[in-house]
């Protein structure tokens, strides 16, 4: 089975200071994805690290994975998003984004068997924002956030859902 979209809207996001790490190409793993270094965050407990720092209260203490082409080089940040001010610790970076809307759809699947990430997905929400006559912003920024317990309780048939969105104007 393929994911499926069960929900698309637009919300609006206040300023926010992500807090996490910066992963490139050259980070990813021999399938190419970005598994190993979500696995590293579990495993160091890095989550429950800066979870500590207040999460900004919209985001409601999801982890986010979140990409851009930063000119020509591809960016993957894991991290949380907090109030703008927030000092990051001590090896971690952050990046500001700005108040925005976006627009998210609801990928219903499971997470095991990779059918919620990659290009597949991707391209299958960008179609959906699409017919809701919304646009993708310039050197917009795409997002998987990882609610709960939308993502992390499986259905009966083992299923969650992964909010994917993309800053829209």
């Amino acid at each position: 089975m393929a994911a499926e979209v069960t929900r698309v809207y637009k919300e609006h996001v206040p300023s926010a200071r992500l807090i996490g790490k910066r992963y490139g190409d050259e980070d990813r793993d021999a399938a190419g994805s970005f598994a190993g270094r979500w696995a590293e965050w579990f495993l160091n407990g890095w989550f429950e690290e800066i979870g500590k720092l207040g999460a900004l209260p919209e985001s409601e203490g999801s982890s986010y994975g979140l990409m851009r082409m930063n000119g020509d080089r591809f960016e993957y940040w894991i991290g949380m998003l907090f109030p703008i001010n927030t000092a990051a610790p001590d090896g971690y970076q952050y990046e500001d984004l700005a108040e925005g809307d976006v627009g998210v759809c609801w990928l219903y699947g499971n997470a095991d068997n990779g059918e919620l990430y990659g290009m597949d997905p991707h391209n299958l929400c960008m179609a959906k924002i699409a017919e809701q006559g919304w646009q993708q912003g310039a050197n917009a920024w795409f997002f998987e956030r990882y609610h709960h317990p939308r993502f992390t309780t499986p259905d009966e048939k083992g299923n969650v859902v992964l909010d994917y969105g993309v800053y829209v104007k």
